[in-house]
């Protein structure tokens, strides 16, 4: 963020000043949610959280080098305190737990309103920001766009999928004077939230790139998906750049709810960044010749699935109207590799078994691209190997997650993976694994399981070298803890989450 005052920060968000000796002290760092990540200069945010209150660990912040504590009520170490807030706020999809009285919600309100500031003056001094926003693929396309503008200047983005009122603000925060790019994910379970965050840090190139069945629970329709997806490029400025996907035709459709220019991309015969030819390795990863209004090259992903592709368009989109050339967007793609845990984190074990952890959170079209993806792998070259997919339930599908879940398990069969194994107790899972039976599965093909651990014994009995295992659920489930075991990567517990606030 830029240096603030601790009497500036207070105007900004409206807070006033608690124990604090001199206002003109300077904010060096940025803000910290997490009081054990707390340094030198930062300023620690006071959430509330399921098992703890961050407001309790204010003096902690300060003894760790924190300047001040933001919080909803004074603390007895200095701090910028703001007032509950009285009515909660339509806009904001992030529910804190503990927050009986409004206090984080305050907090949050006041984190925003920095964030917003610092990057309003950061703007003006040349910091492009990019917001990406979609049913799927946020995040694996918010790395391909890290990875593709970087040799253009220094990019911030978020670890992980840090896209709510919580994430998004705390990212924006970690832009500083020697910021080029701010890379942003966008993420709703409502109307409004998409243009709330962009309120947050105003874009300057948005991009769309799916409206699926993601969070279908809460919205009601693709229909009103859509919408709320749209409210990316609406906020876009004359100036700005919207990059949608040509081949979704409600993606495309947005064209006409943007003031800005819009570059099409995809594999359709009018997109203006395009690919064709494209075949997929061993290892389901994808080359194909891109092109561009520039020319056109091959291009050769690190990453895994064919859905990749539309991925990398959209990030080649980005980066050439950032002033890349063809051959260095090429590059880049190309050596980009997934940067975000549990995202086609495809890892082979010294037994032999490949395992394919993309288990940090699902719904159709994702399960869909992965499950194709796993498919391509145990097929590709030489001898077939056997296929196992290691499925929990898709969580926020409202009235339609049963016959979400059924086709699942039927695809699974049409596609023939050889051992479906569905996790878990409740109406979607036996809807996943009965959609596999109905479908033609016979004997063990297709398996239920109640849970995580019998999911493990299963594979521990029956793994075999060669064999190659997707793991996939929504994030609920915690299913990646099959992949870790599988793997032997104990590791990566509470990785990419923007909700612990202690």
């Amino acid at each position: 963020m830029i240096e603030m005052t601790l009497r500036d920060i207070a105007g900004v968000v409206g807070g006033t000043l608690h124990d604090v000796d001199d206002p003109e002290v300077t904010v060096t760092g940025s803000v910290e949610f997490d009081s054990r990540r707390v340094g030198p200069g930062d300023v620690f945010l006071a959430l509330p959280g399921e098992r703890a209150d961050g407001h309790d660990f204010a003096a902690a912040a300060i003894e760790a080098g924190a300047v001040a504590v933001l919080a909803a009520r004074p603390v007895g170490v200095p701090a910028i305190v703001v007032p509950p807030a009285t009515e909660p706020t339509p806009s904001s999809s992030l529910v804190l737990a503990g927050d009986s009285d409004g206090s984080g919600a305050a907090v949050l309100a006041a984190l925003a309103a920095l964030a917003r500031a610092s990057v309003q003056r950061l703007a003006a001094g040349g910091l492009t920001v990019v917001g990406v926003t979609g049913s799927s693929g946020k995040t694996s396309t918010k790395d391909l766009l890290a990875a593709v503008l970087a040799p253009l200047g220094p990019v911030v983005a978020p670890p992980g999928s840090f896209n709510n009122e919580l994430g998004h603000p705390w990212t924006a925060l970690r832009a500083d004077a020697s910021t080029r790019f701010l890379v942003l994910e966008l993420s709703a379970r409502g109307p409004g939230h998409i243009a709330a965050l962009a309120q947050v840090a105003p874009p300057s190139i948005g991009v769309v790139l799916n409206v699926g069945t993601a969070h279908l629970g809460e919205f009601g329709s693709r229909e009103a998906i859509a919408a709320t997806k749209g409210e990316l490029v609406e906020a876009l400025p004359r100036t700005g750049l919207a990059v949608l996907n040509a081949d979704d035709p409600q993606v495309a459709a947005m064209a006409s709810r943007t003031p800005a220019r819009v570059v099409m991309a995809g594999q359709s015969a009018n997109a203006d960044i395009r690919a064709t030819d494209i075949t997929l390795d061993d290892q389901a990863r994808a080359r194909f010749t891109l092109h561009t209004p520039a020319g056109s090259t091959a291009v050769r992903l690190a990453v895994h699935g064919e859905h990749q592709v539309g991925n990398a368009l959209a990030a080649a989109a980005v980066a050439l109207e950032c002033g890349a050339d063809i051959d260095t967007v090429a590059a880049a793609l190309s050596g980009a590799h997934a940067a975000s845990a549990r995202r086609m984190d495809v890892r082979t074990t010294e037994a032999g078994v490949t395992v394919v952890n993309d288990s940090y959170n699902a719904n159709p079209d994702s399960v869909r691209a992965a499950l194709k993806a796993l498919v391509t792998m145990s097929r590709a070259g030489g001898e077939p190997r056997r296929s196992w997919a290691v499925l929990g339930e898709m969580a926020e599908l409202g009235e339609e997650s049963v016959v979400e879940h059924d086709r699942i398990g039927r695809l699974a069969v049409r596609l023939d993976v050889d051992r479906l194994v569905v996790v878990g107790t409740g109406r979607p899972a036996r809807a996943m694994h009965q959609g596999a039976v109905m479908e033609g599965s016979w004997g063990e093909e297709s398996v239920l399981v109640p849970d995580i651990e019998a999911a493990v014994a299963l594979l521990d009995d029956e793994l075999e070298a060669g064999d190659v295992v997707l793991v996939k659920a929504s994030q609920s489930v915690g299913l990646w803890a099959v992949a870790e075991h599988v793997t032997g990567d104990r590791q990566a517990a509470g990785r990419g989450s923007a909700e612990a606030v202690r």
